[in-house]
């Protein structure tokens, strides 16, 4: 498979894309913050300082997949036309859930990897005054389809 993002001389480039169809295309990215019992509840129950922790944690999602092409190099600014995040209580965390969608000539891959990455930094950051030891894990693109490549489900989402 050949990288697209080096031109003929090795150097880093972005990508033309002018001559790609724009296409309807969607994104869905996961991950998981893991926390104690204690820290759960205290997010549930609105017991955390700093305020609605995951009313918090969706807007900055919201807002950093509107950013992505200010924050990764090589991505292209993106017309959105839908953001939502979405958060489960589990037993040992919360799980975080991205979807972007746009029509255009690229990709939504990095804007829901971004959402779901801020937004599970987000809940850290407005928990960790009562626990430090939280851990962000698996942030991973679980679905994308649009475009040439079609569409894609990660193994574990079937």
């Amino acid at each position: 498979m050949e990288l697209t993002h080096f031109n003929e001389q090795g150097r880093a480039r972005m990508v033309d894309v002018s001559a790609k169809d724009q296409t309807q295309r969607m994104a869905r990215a996961t991950g998981k913050v893991c926390m104690t019992s204690q820290t759960l509840g205290l997010i549930r129950t609105g017991g955390i300082k700093k305020g609605d922790v995951l009313a918090v944690a969706q807007v900055a999602g919201i807002m950093a997949a509107k950013r992505t092409w200010e924050l990764v190099p090589m991505c292209h600014p993106i017309q959105l036309t839908g953001v939502d995040i979405r958060f489960a209580w589990e037993d040992d965390g919360i799980a975080v859930e991205s979807t972007c969608r746009c029509k255009g000539e690229t990709g939504v891959e990095m804007e829901a990897l971004t959402a779901c990455s801020v937004a599970c930094l987000t809940i850290y950051d407005m928990a960790k005054a009562v626990q430090r030891d939280m851990v962000i894990q698996r942030v991973c693109l679980a679905e994308k389809d649009g475009g040439k490549s079609g569409h894609f489900v990660r193994d574990e989402e079937r």
